[in-house]
């Protein structure tokens, strides 16, 4: 999911200043699964557009069922939310993504997860853990996505290197290579600074085995590995190997195209991209699990489904959910979207099992990690955006800027 820049506390202040309970409305008695019904779901982004077409066939085979659903922008998908919630107006069944869970579950409006419907088995790791907060589930995964990297392998072959690389070092021998013998501009394209500069950063904390919060919900983004994660990051741009400024907007997949960035980390989306607008370097470039320090390691992105706590339909919106959820739905939900599955058992079969570069993807998504459901995530992950920047900027090295970085988060996580 896209996230947007806000903080917890204006949420907050909304919800109390309208008379919101801290545990959530007590909603009404709950209609039957089989009584005719609408069910209001609230959809983001694309995702939006699709869900009609996916109700329309649902309704067909569940006649007494009305699915009514509204489209939603990421840009003000959060504020939408949050005034729902504070109304007591929520839909039955809403889309959520990871960095919203902790927020809403803290405001006590969400419906906690039926675990005897719903396997956590059935789903990737991450995945489901992006719908926890505090030990309770309370979303469903819908849909997952992760990074790994992009590779232009005919200009590798041009750079003596005949493989994807398997780790840290591997990587930056290969972008040196990129540029001194196949005569790329950059070696690697990471985001050097602003929003969700984060989201780039990931596959090297993780990869070396840090966290910015650890498991009992302490700030840990100063520790050794993170520190190292940090200056292995900041030495693509030390060394020229990454450009120090990115316009707004840039699009990597031009440069990718053209030869000036010949790797960077993306998602499953830009497959298509790639396929669609660079088919001049079709067979020329392919996609690797993201190269090790301590293990291969990346984000796990995605968004879950959420029943609200003051509906009264939560029996057909749980039925609504499983469909949507299930082996089947998530194989069609690929087909209409491209979202990756986050059931593991549609990998099984069809298009995602027979697609080599997807089930790189799936490999990925094994080992990710998923961020903790916490109410301020976005204002912390803010803190590390400027450690980032810090650093590939050469204002501060990476255990200066950590250390600050470290300072402020802890008062955001006590």
């Amino acid at each position: 999911m896209s996230r947007t820049a806000r903080t917890v506390s204006s949420a907050v202040a909304v919800a109390l200043a309208l008379g919101l309970s801290a545990c959530g409305g007590s909603g009404g008695d709950d209609v039957a699964a089989d009584a005719k019904q609408t069910l209001t779901v609230w959809a983001m982004g694309a995702e939006g557009e699709k869900l009609a077409d996916v109700a329309k066939e649902y309704e067909k085979d569940h006649p007494h069922i009305t699915v009514k659903v509204t489209p939603v922008g990421w840009d003000v998908a959060h504020q939408k939310l949050v005034s729902a919630a504070a109304a007591g107006t929520l839909p039955d069944v809403a889309q959520m993504g990871g960095s919203y869970m902790g927020e809403f579950a803290e405001l006590g409006v969400l419906e906690p997860v039926d675990t005897g419907r719903f396997d956590e088995k059935d789903f990737f790791p991450a995945g489901w853990k992006q719908g926890e907060v505090d030990g309770t589930a309370y979303g469903v995964p819908w849909y997952v996505d992760t990074r790994v990297l992009y590779y232009r392998t005919d200009l590798a072959e041009k750079a003596g290197v005949d493989k994807a690389p398997a780790d840290w070092k591997e990587m930056r021998e290969l972008a040196t290579a990129y540029q001194k013998k196949a005569g790329t501009k950059w070696g690697l394209s990471i985001q050097p600074s602003g929003l969700d500069t984060v989201q780039n950063f990931y596959s090297f904390l993780y990869s070396a085995g840090g966290a910015i919060v650890d498991d009992k919900g302490e700030a840990v983004i100063d520790s050794p590995e993170a520190v190292r994660a940090l200056e292995e990051y900041g030495s693509y741009f030390d060394k020229g190997l990454a450009n120090k400024s990115v316009p707004p907007g840039y699009d990597v997949v031009k440069d990718f195209g053209n030869g000036r960035v010949p790797m960077f980390f993306g998602g499953p989306w830009h497959v298509t991209l790639l396929n669609e607008g660079q088919p001049q370097i079709k067979g020329k470039w392919a996609v690797a699990l993201v190269p090790a320090d301590k293990t291969s390691a990346s984000m796990a992105g995605g968004s879950s489904l959420v029943v609200s706590k003051d509906s009264e339909h939560k029996a057909a919106a749980t039925e609504f959910i499983s469909y949507l959820t299930g082996t089947e739905g998530q194989a069609d939900w690929y087909e209409r979207t491209k979202d990756l599955p986050a059931n593991t058992a549609a990998w099984d079969s069809g298009k995602l099992a027979d697609d080599a570069d997807l089930q790189v993807f799936k490999q990925q998504m094994d080992t990710a990690k998923s961020s903790p459901s916490l109410a301020k995530w976005t204002e912390i992950t803010d803190k590390v955006d400027q450690a980032v920047a810090k650093v590939t900027q050469g204002k501060a090295s990476a255990q200066d800027a950590l250390k600050t970085a470290q300072s402020e988060i802890e008062g955001l996580v006590k």
